[in-house]
């Protein structure tokens, strides 16, 4: 379950038996909630928010603050995907101290 990055409590991760489309799970305590990235011609155009069975969701601060890190990263995030899953490398944890 690779870390890929941290911001103000709230944790950005794969889980390693993943599957497309590319995805990006991001916790916070017990809550948990899975962020699908739509990319068309290289551009991030959607992020589809799906709830996890048996966790409880983020609060919509946190999805808030969960959105803005992946509009702002969804280039690296893809990059970071295709680290681990096609390239079999650990990607870098980042952790990010400033409000964005």
């Amino acid at each position: 379950m690779p870390r890929i990055y941290e911001y103000f409590g709230l944790v950005f991760f794969f889980y390693s038996d993943e599957h497309l489309p590319i995805h990006v799970h991001v916790s916070k305590a017990e809550r948990e909630m899975k962020f699908e990235l739509l990319h068309e011609a290289g551009k991030l155009v959607q992020i589809d928010i799906r709830k996890i069975k048996g966790k409880e969701i983020l609060t919509p601060k946190e999805i808030d603050n969960s959105i803005e890190l992946i509009k702002q990263n969804h280039e690296a995030i893809v990059l970071k995907w295709t680290e681990f899953f096609v390239k079999g490398q650990k990607p870098k944890n980042d952790k990010i101290t400033k409000k964005l």
